[in-house]
């Protein structure tokens, strides 16, 4: 059975709608009151490319902050003299969002978080056969017995703290369920679960999640790591299952594969409760924050990140182009005027329909163009597009010669059938830079307006969502594979 129709806009009133996507009939779930964990600040340093000094680092911290999210997670004071000092300049700051900083389960690394002045301390030590063997060679006696002296110090200071195992789906579980009533009876914030080598699926998180979410009252955090693809899926299940709290990062960098992008979270969890996402979180301050980071890496937006990927709302299937102009939900779950993003219909290509180059012919008021002429050209479009693909410039090209041959003697259907090659509009494009340079640049026409205006907001879109290292690898496809707006 089809889930019903989502026919709310963004700005609904509160709780007038309940998605068909959303948790069913779970008294655990926390999808409509969870909490982001943004650790682009510290597991975000753990990716390959990354390296952010302080300044970076502040820049990072405050777009984060317009994004809203909770909590910003920092490296440990102990890594580096400079990374206690970059804790106390973004403690510094002010900012909504609450600062964490990540250590070790060792009384030195706590003492000197408390020194940065941080709003919370994460604690973490591995208590998988693999850690406990091959990292600190510590038992589980020693873990518990330690994780108590570091707790007692950390609250002892008034700061919230968190008690994570590593390697958490590799770890016993009575050893796991131990520690964690352990460490809740003496009052920690949160206990976390952190799938540290991205082994886990849906089904394992949900199940262990709700064991833990039955055995102790604080709250539940939880880390996924993607190298098996299935990290923000396993946010998800994590909150259907009772956790409290997710960690996410930007473009999802960390080590490794990382963990989940935090606008691929946003995106899945907009689904599910889009007023909730849409109330607590700016989701258009999405791209801003992506671009920094990506510049700050030395890495490029992908073609299909979620939300702000080129791609992402980018439509060329004629059946899906037909059905996207009617109504956009027939193809999109998400709205992307929601993210400040636009939609965009490709047209220049041999998938292209009929009601995509209408669309485009009423962007650029050419009147008198009937379905018919839309159908024709569509045809010629077509027809030139097994060879080669068009871009927008040269659809364009085609559609003023048809009209203006149309309007003036009626020769539109002798001019569509002339053109048999690229060359050919090329041809036509001169002839048209000719004409505008011998009668003066008629710029200021309301024809010529709309069009600059359309490509305008194309070149606009397509610049703030992708950071100058991506550029001039993607100016051959933007041209290419982005034909028109819807």
């Amino acid at each position: 059975m089809s889930p019903p129709r989502d026919t709310t806009t963004s700005n609904t009133s509160e709780h007038s709608y309940v998605s068909p996507y959303g948790s069913r009939n779970d008294p655990n779930s926390n999808v409509s009151s969870f909490k982001i964990i943004e650790s682009t600040l510290r597991e975000g340093e753990q990716f390959a490319n990354a390296f952010f000094n302080t300044e970076k680092k502040i820049e990072i911290a405050r777009a984060l902050d317009a994004v809203g999210v909770d909590y910003l997670e920092l490296t440990s004071p102990a890594a580096s003299v400079q990374s206690f000092n970059d804790c106390k300049a973004i403690v510094a700051l002010g900012l909504k969002a609450k600062i964490l900083t990540h250590i070790r389960c060792h009384m030195d690394d706590a003492r000197l978080a408390v020194e940065t002045g941080v709003d919370g301390v994460d604690v973490v030590i591995g208590t998988s056969s693999y850690l406990r063997e091959f990292s600190h060679g510590k038992s589980m006696e020693y873990i518990t017995k330690t994780a108590i002296e570091v707790i007692t110090f950390i609250k002892s200071k008034g700061l919230e703290v968190r008690f994570s195992t590593e390697d958490s789906f590799r770890s016993d579980l009575v050893d796991l369920l131990a520690i964690y009533q352990t460490v809740d009876r003496i009052g920690v914030n949160r206990v976390g679960i952190a799938d540290t080598v991205g082994c886990a699926n849906p089904r394992q998180v949900y199940d262990l999640v709700k064991t833990l979410r039955s055995v102790v009252k604080c709250d539940i955090e939880c880390h996924f790591h993607d190298d098996t693809g299935c990290a923000i899926a396993n946010a998800y299940t994590a909150l259907e299952a009772g956790a409290t709290h997710i960690d996410t990062s930007v473009l999802g960098i960390g080590e490794r594969n990382g963990i989940p992008a935090l606008g691929g979270f946003l995106a899945r969890m907009y689904v599910s409760d889009k007023e909730y996402v849409l109330n607590k979180y700016n989701v258009k301050a999405i791209r801003d924050v992506e671009n920094v980071v990506a510049e700050a890496v030395d890495i490029t937006v992908p073609f299909n990140n979620y939300i702000t990927g080129y791609c992402a709302f980018t439509h060329k299937a004629g059946i899906h182009a037909k059905a996207i102009l009617n109504n956009p939900s027939t193809y999109e779950i998400l709205k992307p005027e929601d993210f400040g993003m636009s939609r965009y219909v490709s047209i220049g290509h041999r998938l292209t329909g009929w009601n995509a180059v209408k669309n485009r012919i009423e962007q650029l008021q050419l009147t008198d163009m009937t379905d018919e002429d839309a159908k024709m050209i569509t045809g010629k479009i077509k027809q030139l597009a097994d060879v080669k693909a068009l871009n927008l410039e040269q659809v364009d090209v085609l559609l003023r010669n048809y009209h203006q041959a149309k309007t003036s003697d009626n020769s539109h259907t002798v001019i569509l059938s002339s053109i048999s090659s690229h060359d050919h509009i090329l041809m036509l494009q001169k002839t048209i830079s000719q004409e505008s340079l011998k009668h003066g640049n008629n710029s200021n026409s309301t024809q010529d307006k709309t069009e600059n205006n359309i490509n305008t907001n194309l070149n606009t879109q397509k610049s703030n969502s992708t950071p100058k290292s991506q550029k001039s690898s993607n100016r051959r496809n933007q041209k290419r594979s982005v034909k028109g707006k819807a």
